[in-house]
């Protein structure tokens, strides 16, 4: 099963919903107990996917009853998305 939630809210103005935060809340009363997390909408990890979703998202999943939470690093950990960066620079040294 998987589900989508909006991460990136700021102060108490509107933004699209399912929040993360209350989801990861909620979700161990619903009978989720084991979790994984992706932030595909992020390409290198940064202070919302280390410290908010895998850090504060993962105390406030296990507070809530969760067992286990697993947050799955962002592109920049894989050699090919590292290569690729080097050559997107490569080639626009070439163009400009």
């Amino acid at each position: 099963k998987w589900e989508q939630t909006f991460q990136s809210r700021l102060g108490r103005d509107p933004w699209l919903q399912p929040y993360t935060a209350e989801r990861l809340e909620q979700l161990p009363e619903e009978g989720v107990k084991k979790l994984l997390v992706v932030s595909p909408a992020f390409v290198s990890d940064c202070l919302e996917t280390l410290e908010e979703i895998a850090i504060q998202g993962k105390e406030t999943f296990m507070h809530a009853g969760g067992e286990s939470f697993d947050a799955i690093p962002c592109l920049n950990i894989n050699d090919d998305w590292v290569k690729a960066i080097v050559n997107i620079k490569e080639t626009a040294e070439d163009v400009y």
